[in-house]
């Protein structure tokens, strides 16, 4: 194991610990990152963190077979923030059987960047009752 081990957690799951510090603005890597950047970049950070957690939910509900929905792109807008150099946009959405257009903001892969008119796919959002995830574009990478 060695001198300077972490208590036997691999390397996803203190990366993972230390975003979630970040995140939260607690601990020693999230008190630092407050300190040092100001209120706004602060937030910006939280919001990136907040999309990269949401993709692995995604990934996690499709993976345990959660239903999909349907939904035509409205409008793409680029926030100008990367996460593993893949961009996170804000997406309007229009869910199928829905008159209300939704709004998320989300990572998308940088090969794949949905366009307007193109379909997607939406998961429910098991933490938000009626509210959804971006799901991709159905096409497996």
């Amino acid at each position: 194991m060695g001198i300077f081990s972490k208590r036997g957690k691999n390397r996803e799951e203190r990366a993972a610990h230390i975003a979630d510090q970040v995140a939260g603005g607690k601990g020693f890597y999230g008190r630092a990152t407050r300190a040092f950047l100001g209120k706004q970049d602060f937030a910006e950070v939280q919001q990136t963190i907040g999309a990269y957690k949401s993709g692995q939910d995604v990934q996690q509900l499709l993976a345990m077979g959660a239903p999909t929905i349907p939904a035509v792109v409205l409008a793409i807008g680029d926030t100008g923030r990367l996460v593993n150099y893949d961009p996170v946009v804000d997406l309007v959405l229009q869910p199928s059987g829905t008159t209300d257009p939704i709004t998320l903001q989300t990572v998308v892969s940088k090969l794949r960047i949905p366009r307007t008119g193109d379909q997607v796919l939406l998961v429910a959002d098991p933490a938000r009752p009626g509210g959804y995830l971006y799901a991709g574009d159905g096409v497996a990478p």
